[in-house]
């Protein structure tokens, strides 16, 4: 059987590594983190490591990547499962225990007993060497890589930079201030209505913190990052701030649908539903990060703000004034493809067909997305080995939708269209032929995906 080489051992990489190992191949992915070198951003050398949020996003199937995670389960997805089995309470929210995610992700492969993992850096694009290729290195390709890409493709890669939020110890916050709930007190999947942590601001706290991000001191980028775009779905929060002085309380510090049980109503009653005494001006919330319950993150929090800074500045949020931070937040620069002008349908580099990419670096974001994309990699490769018609996902479903964003979904001869990375969203499915009430157009959205998926499973078997 055909030997196929994945280099990254990351969501996508190991997603790509399991779909080919299930069709009966044998597989190299080489990680150079395993070799010790490491990234900004990892903290370990482990497989399908999480190094910015532990969440998934929603997983409520009218949601864009609530039906990204049901299209993968129909899919058999390693992460997916792996992230199943790993739940953390998050509300309506698919959150994680990284740690626990990525120990499940490298047994599972491990019991395949088809998938090699090899320590050591691939500097090189393996272009026409006569053997498969899939290259799922994500946002932190390495200089050398990335520049043997540049080299053979003779575009120029597009980057920018992706923000990483800090985690402080729940046993650090106080919590005669700040309190659990979620917003509406919704309960999600593993959830029980209370499933963040909320940090009250009123407006005069809320006006300083602002003006504290302004005026931060903040980390300086060498002179050829200075133009790096950031990507919009992960701003820094003080770029965010800098939008506007109501920016954060319409974003990340909304203060929708929770009430502060500590403030009571005129009865003198912490009512949750009707108190309006103990509705916050602004609020800072905090998501649970492992599943010890001992570390939580602070949400939308992304930062470039130096080390000092983001200690000064986060521990005036009520609640936080004697935080103990597992991990400041931070920033590291971000690599992908100018894919619908490099890539075909299949993901294959039109310049070496023997190459795929996936996940990341093809240009979509967030988790979820580059694992499917490696899964579709793994699948597209196994069956081109098999000889199969080639068949695609239709861009109805959220898989397809993906996929036509990065390949053709852009008219690539229009100098003044930047293609730009992109978070699964409804805009970029193909639109209804009949006329849908605009209620009800998620759901129709979702139960057209599924029905769609199934027939590609059905015709791809």
């Amino acid at each position: 059987m055909t030997k196929i080489n994945i280099i990254g051992g990351g969501l996508a990489g190991c997603e790509a590594a399991w779909q080919l190992a299930q069709r009966g191949f044998e597989v190299e992915i080489f990680e150079m983190r395993k070799e010790g070198k490491g990234t900004f951003a990892h903290q370990t050398s482990n497989l399908a490591e999480l190094v910015c949020s532990n969440s998934f996003r929603s997983d409520d199937v009218t949601t864009a990547i609530g039906l990204l995670h049901e299209e993968m389960r129909r899919l058999h997805s390693l992460i997916i499962r792996a992230a199943d089995a790993n739940k953390l309470p998050a509300g309506s929210a698919l959150a994680v225990d990284r740690e626990g995610l990525s120990k499940f992700v490298e047994n599972e492969l491990a019991k395949t007993g088809k998938v090699k993992i090899s320590c050591n850096e691939i500097s090189e694009l393996p272009a026409n060497d006569g053997q498969y290729w899939i290259i799922a290195t994500g946002p932190l390709t390495s200089d050398a890589l990335s520049q043997s890409i540049i080299k053979h493709t003779k575009q120029e890669n597009l980057a920018f930079f992706d923000a990483i939020a800090p985690i402080v110890f729940k046993e650090s916050i106080n919590f005669d201030v700040a309190w659990m709930q979620s917003r509406y007190d919704k309960v999600g999947p593993e959830g029980n209505g209370k499933d963040y942590v909320n940090c009250p601001l009123n407006k005069e706290q809320y006006q300083e913190f602002v003006n504290d991000l302004l005026t931060g001191e903040k980390t300086e980028f060498k002179e050829w990052e200075k133009d790096t775009p950031y990507f919009d779905g992960c701003l820094p929060i003080e770029v965010m701030a800098d939008r506007g002085l109501e920016t954060l309380r319409f974003g990340p510090m909304k203060p929708v649908g929770l009430t502060n049980p500590h403030i009571p109503n005129e009865n003198g009653e912490a009512d949750f539903s009707r108190n309006r005494a103990g509705k916050p001006y602004a609020v800072v919330q905090l998501r649970q990060d492992n599943k010890l319950d001992t570390l939580y993150n602070i949400v939308g929090f992304q930062t470039k703000l130096k080390y000092a800074e983001q200690a000064r500045i986060f521990k005036k949020i009520p609640g936080l004034k004697n935080a103990e931070f597992a991990r400041f937040g931070g920033i590291h620069r971000n690599t992908f493809l100018n894919s619908p002008k490099l890539l075909d349908e299949s993901l294959r580099l039109k310049t070496a067909p023997n190459i795929r990419f996936a996940g990341q670096i093809t240009g979509v974001e967030g988790y979820v997305e580059s694992a499917s994309m490696g899964l579709l990699a793994g699948i597209f490769c196994a069956d081109e080995i098999f000889g199969k018609e080639f068949t695609k996902p239709k861009a109805t479903t959220s898989i397809g939708a993906l996929l036509n964003h990065i390949t053709i979904g852009y008219n690539v001869d229009d100098s003044k269209q930047l293609f730009q990375p992109m978070n699964v969203n409804f805009g970029l499915f193909e639109d209804f032929t009949e006329k849908v009430r605009k209620d009800e157009r998620k759901a129709t959205y979702s139960k057209r995906a599924l029905v769609d998926l199934e027939k590609w499973i059905v015709e791809n078997n």
